[in-house]
């Protein structure tokens, strides 16, 4: 059970500016205030930060595995409780476990264990991320081909109804296996619309926008690219104000460059968002697993079924804070930003999560100097300590 007490001696960065010489008050979950030491009431419990920074957790919009555990393998509840323990040592404080293309049953059943994780209040657990199956065959990438087809009723209705049961459900479509009308009654539901895995046009892209897709799933991966004559998704995804979009910040899956020119160039407000895209290697030694029945291996920091294609990325939140201060040469203030702030914004959370300030979810990571992790609450608790 979370306490009142108030965090001390670090910078505080609440989001959007940085305060010194200052504690962030918790109380019961919660921020409280940002305070001046003196102003802090005598009988208060004082916490040392225990790093050189606090900054809000991050949130991680797709995770397909961690702990030694995919969530296709196993959907289930105790899977998804280990998916969101293996994260929070590496800053993630909300994430959606991520389904990738599979059968009705194993939707299903990801789906009730969804909805076993909020009713138990899993901490870490945000909702589902159900990525397929309706993409398209031409840039599939390591989904089961397979399994890949078009939505029909039955499965507008199961989405639908599963909006109803986890707090935030986001899907992936690819405009080749839905409708503009299925967009346009999932969006109504409540349902957070990410297109992707799609050989689609800038012009299609754009229309599927305006029926109610917000967001893009890992920029360039999987995607028509930017082209002198047509501007395909990864265009659409920068050129279209109304959409966020996913970034896998490794420098394997987007080239350096490709990464800063995107990040200079995006349209707001919508903006673009680290994810991991992790598998269930993250907080293990593992050197390979399987997917759908097939190995995959894990070598020199990538994740690649036996022909060579990307499946996924061995990749954590704080790794990829990193890559975008140090390696793209961006503030810190924006990487954070791009960790926290935007995805909550993405999947319209931005109300509880994201930043540090009053009535907000106190979910707060404390970084070392060098952007270690030194600390993780969630929802006021310490959940990790180095």
């Amino acid at each position: 059970m979370s306490e009142r007490f108030a965090l001390c001696g670090a910078g505080i960065f609440d989001g959007q500016v940085w305060h010194d010489d200052a504690c962030l008050v918790v109380a019961y979950g919660e921020i409280e205030a940002i305070l001046p030491p003196e102003s802090l009431p005598a009988d208060l419990k004082r916490v040392q930060a225990g790093g050189a920074m606090l900054a809000p957790g991050f949130i991680d919009l797709q995770v397909n595995g961690g702990g030694g555990v995919m969530l296709n393998d196993h959907p289930d509840l105790a899977s998804i409780e280990t998916i969101c323990a293996a994260h929070v040592p590496f800053g993630t404080t909300a994430l959606l476990p991520t389904l990738i293309t599979d059968t009705p049953e194993i939707t299903a059943a990801a789906i009730e264990a969804g909805r076993q994780a909020a009713e138990k209040q899993v901490p870490g657990f945000l909702g589902l991320h159900l990525e397929g199956p309706h993409l398209s065959l031409k840039r599939k990438g390591a989904h089961d081909p397979l399994l890949i087809r078009k939505m029909d009723e039955a499965d507008l209705k199961a989405l639908v109804a599963a909006a109803g049961i986890v707090p935030v459900l986001l899907t992936t479509v690819a405009p080749e296996s839905v409708s503009t009308a299925q967009v346009e009654a999932l969006a109504k539901a409540g349902v957070i619309v990410s297109l992707g895995h799609s050989d689609t046009t800038h012009a299609t892209a754009s229309t599927y926008a305006n029926a109610g897709a917000s967001m893009v799933t890992h920029l360039f991966n999987a995607m028509s690219p930017l082209g002198s004559r047509e501007p395909g998704l990864a265009g659409a995804a920068i050129d279209t104000g109304t959409l966020f979009a996913g970034l896998i910040a490794d420098g394997i899956h987007v080239d350096p460059a490709t990464m800063a020119i995107a990040l200079r160039a995006k349209r707001g407000p919508g903006k673009i968002f680290l994810v991991t895209d992790a598998m269930a290697t993250i907080g293990t030694h593992m050197s390979s697993f399987t997917l759908n029945d097939r190995t995959i291996y894990r070598r020199e920091g990538s994740l690649r079924l036996g022909d060579g294609t990307l499946a996924g990325a061995d990749l954590d939140m704080i790794s990829a804070v990193r890559f975008v201060h140090h390696t793209l040469g961006f503030e810190l203030d924006e990487a954070l930003r791009m960790a926290s702030a935007y995805p909550a914004e993405a999947v319209g959370q931005s109300q509880r999560l994201g930043r540090l300030a009053k009535g907000m979810r106190a979910n707060i990571v404390a970084l070392t100097e060098n952007l270690e992790v030194a600390s993780v609450w969630i929802d006021g608790v310490r959940e990790f300590r180095a």
